[in-house]
C-alpha cells in the first residue's frame, strides 16, 4: 500500500462504503419481503456473498422496483404500531372523557350538578 495515492484510496473507499449502502438495503428488503419463501431469501443471500457486485446488480434490475414500495409499507406500519401505543399509553383525551360524562348525564346516570363538577374535575386534571 505504499505506493497507493490518497485518492486512490479514497475512491477504494468510496465504492467500498458504497457497496455495504447497496449490500445492507438489498438485505433489509429481503427480510422485509414476506411475500418471498425462505429459500429464496438464503439463495439471494447465498449468491450476495459469492458473487456480490453481479448479484447486487441483478437484484437491483429485478427486484428493485418494489423496494421503495416494501420500505414505505414498513414504515407505514411501524407509524401505525407508535400511534396505537401512544393511544394506549396516554389514555384519553379530556374531550373524551367529557363526551363520556356527557352521555352519563343523557342516559339519566348523572344530574346536571354532578356533570358540571365532574366536567371540572376533569379540565382541571393535567
Amino acid at each position: 500500500m505504499g505506493d497507493m495515492s490518497f485518492l486512490t484510496m479514497f475512491i477504494w473507499a468510496f465504492v467500498f462504503i458504497a457497496y455495504l449502502m447497496v449490500l445492507f438495503s438489498i438485505i433489509g428488503d429481503l427480510f422485509r419481503d414476506h411475500k418471498m419463501s425462505g429459500w429464496a431469501k438464503a439463495a439471494w443471500i447465498f449468491f450476495l456473498i459469492i458473487g456480490f457486485w453481479i448479484t447486487a446488480l441483478i437484484y437491483l434490475i429485478v427486484r428493485g422496483g418494489g423496494m421503495a414500495q416494501r420500505q414505505q409499507a414498513a414504515m407505514q406500519e411501524a407509524q401505525a404500531q407508535a400511534d396505537a401505543y401512544i393511544k394506549q399509553v396516554a389514555g384519553n383525551s379530556h374531550a373524551d372523557e367529557i363526551a363520556k360524562a356527557q352521555a352519563l348525564k343523557d342516559s339519566g346516570a348523572l344530574t346536571a350538578a354532578e356533570f358540571t363538577a365532574l366536567k371540572k374535575k376533569i379540565l382541571s386534571s393535567n
